[in-house]
């Protein structure tokens, strides 16, 4: 606190020509005043056309001096319709790469590779880019799909690298992978994802390289002081198996943030996936959640990032993350628009996916990443980054508020309270009366072998009428599942909101190999187009043995959003996405519990609320 007063005495016994020469007044940042909308605007010069398909999106700033433009690269699928050879068959371009000076409008200018490593088979994909720079030279990291080692039925992965002196190449390939094939390190698999590389710089200087996926999970490596090598006696598996891929992380204050991505990828209008978070003050983890629950658990960690919100992008995920130079963080990731999720079909007639390159802000709310304040992907105009030196952004985040209950609607509700289920609860394919029961101010429900998914509607449904206009449907529950076992897929039990067995919603602690998860799933009629997907499910955030529940329903149009939210004390919740739907008038609300016999599902109540305005 002395140094302030110091200056001013000196400045005091000085003449005006003795003065020190005084440091110029901060340079006020420019103001952008451009904005954007998804998906990201990316021009094909050389037909005139648009990049449609941009899938697992890594960005990097030039970092030599002069190059004040910034590069994206995407993985190596078609970049539209008409991205087709002389045959018809769709082009694969390995790892398409695109420059813009703005952020927001990007132009194609090539592909990184121009042939497989000498490591792969033929038919090889090129996935998952990642860039850094370092030692004057930016490395260029990907998952090389087949590798010699694969068969027909097996593709057996590896990660290559790649140097260049620019960002747009030429590139020259390494002739051995940074990550090698290797045998999973759990689960009795023999072999592990090999996948989704992700590099992280320390202040240090030291380099660390992630990967993989649901086979085997996540592992991060060190890398040696080349970058073109990892240590395979170094590596440490920060997550759990199938629960997570496609790692990124970043560095915020005193923490390192590990955000990976969950559910399918790839299911057309139905795709779930989205984004979860846990941190560590150290790379190598372990990465714990908001909630203190680590990523390696089998009752899985994982505090929501990014997740579809009801408009039309779904499966929001495969992201990575800049600063623009205003200071704001940037999401850029991939999603699926499920109004039009496929390109046209290829030459054989199938449905490639049409995995869009988005953007938004992504804030930080009580130390914990979230994107647009938890109001998830943008489909409006939204403020540009600050995409060049002395600029800083237009935006200014808005927090979501969450839905939460207002009052009861006792007529709707159940406290199970007498020995008996009462009316109005209706049985569909009422199960063995030993199996089910209300006693001591609870309703036991046994698991059931049996299901409801698509055609094999064979499990038991406990619904009730839904009240008109909107509500949220709450219960607290116990599953006797063991922890940590595998395995019994997939044993669960939730809540459900259907107007049929091939129309509903439903929202479940549920079994998945070793792992204990909550999902939250969306089916449709059998009349969907052909090709088109009838079930998909997203994920939420960790579990307990006793859950709490929560589903709100909302207008949209001529659609009903359904949004999920769970908790292990009743206190601090999830949210798990949101999925649209049209039960109109016929709308039921329920209680399942299916997937498989052996296990007990309590529930302690059944409280269906108006939303609190």
């Amino acid at each position: 606190m002395w140094f302030p007063v110091l200056v001013v005495l000196a400045a005091v016994a000085c003449s005006e020509d003795e003065k020190p020469p005084q440091p110029p007044p901060p340079e006020e940042s420019t103001l952008v005043n451009r904005s954007f909308t998804n998906p990201l605007k990316i021009s094909i010069p050389a037909t005139g056309g648009l990049v449609e398909n941009c899938p697992d999106p890594t960005v990097i700033r030039g970092q030599q001096e002069g190059d004040t433009s910034w590069y994206l690269y995407c993985t190596s699928d078609p970049l539209n319709d008409q991205d087709k050879d002389s045959s018809g068959n769709y082009k694969q371009h390995f790892i398409p790469t695109f420059k813009s000076s703005d952020m927001v409008e990007w132009t194609y200018v090539g592909d990184a590779l121009s042939e497989l490593p000498v490591y792969a088979l033929p038919d090889s994909d090129i996935w998952a880019p990642e860039v850094v720079f370092f030692k004057g030279k930016y490395f260029l990291y990907y998952t090389v799909v087949r590798t010699l080692e694969s068969t027909q039925d097996d593709d057996v992965e590896a990660i290559g690298v790649a140097t260049s002196n620019s960002p747009v190449g030429p590139w020259t390939q390494e002739l051995r992978p940074a990550v090698e094939p290797h045998e999973a390190p759990c689960c009795g698999l023999s072999r592990r994802s090999v996948i989704d590389p992700e590099v992280v710089i320390t202040d240090s200087g030291d380099r660390y390289i992630y990967y993989g996926s649901y086979y085997g999970g996540v592992s991060v490596r060190a890398l040696s002081a080349n970058g073109l090598i990892s240590d395979p006696y170094s590596q440490v598996e920060v997550t759990v198996a199938n629960r997570y891929e496609a790692p990124n992380v970043i560095k915020h204050g005193d923490y390192y943030y590990l955000l990976a991505s969950s559910a399918n990828c790839c299911n057309g209008p139905l795709t779930g996936y989205s984004v979860f978070a846990g941190r560590s003050q150290v790379p190598w983890g372990p990465f714990l959640d908001r909630e203190g629950v680590p990523l390696t658990t089998n009752r899985v960690g994982g505090t929501p990032v990014l997740g579809m919100n009801g408009n039309r992008w779904v499966g929001t995920g495969h992201n990575t993350v800049v600063t623009d130079s205003g200071g704001q963080d940037w999401i850029i990731y991939h999603a699926v628009d499920r109004t039009d999720p496929y390109l046209a079909p290829d030459s054989h007639g199938g449905l490639p996916l049409k995995r869009q390159a988005l953007m938004d802000a992504l804030d930080w709310v009580e130390e914990w990443p979230v994107v647009r304040g938890g109001q998830g992907p943008s489909d409006s105009e939204q403020p540009a980054p600050a995409a060049r030196a002395g600029t800083r952004s237009r935006y200014t985040p808005v927090l979501e508020k969450p839905h939460e209950p207002g009052n009861l609607i006792a007529s709707a509700s159940d406290e199970f309270d007498g020995s008996a289920l009462g009316s109005p609860w209706t049985w569909t394919r009422p199960p063995d009366p030993t199996t089910y029961g209300v006693e001591n101010g609870t309703f036991h429900f046994d698991t059931q072998d049996a299901d409801l998914y698509q055609d094999n509607n064979s499990a038991s449904v406990l619904w009730r009428p839904a009240p008109s206009g909107d509500y949220l449907v709450e219960t607290k529950f116990s599953l006797n599942l063991p922890p940590t076992s595998c395995c019994h897929n997939y044993v669960q039990a939730g809540l459900i909101i259907q107007s049929d067995d091939n129309h509903y919603v439903r929202l479940v602690h549920f079994s998945n190999w070793e792992t204990r998860q909550v999902a939250f799933a969306k089916e449709v009629g059998p009349d969907v187009p052909p090709g088109y997907p009838r079930y998909g499910e997203t994920l939420g955030g960790p579990t307990a043995e006793t859950m709490w529940l929560r589903i709100a329903r909302t207008p949209q149009g001529e659609e009903e959003l359904y949004t999920a939210y769970s908790s292990r004390d009743g206190v601090l919740w999830s949210r798990a996405g949101t999925w649209t739907h049209q039960f109109g008038s016929e709308a039921k609300i329920g209680l399942i519990s299916l997937g498989g016999r052996g296990f007990t599902a309590t529930f302690d109540y059944f409280h269906v609320y108006e939303l609190k305005n």
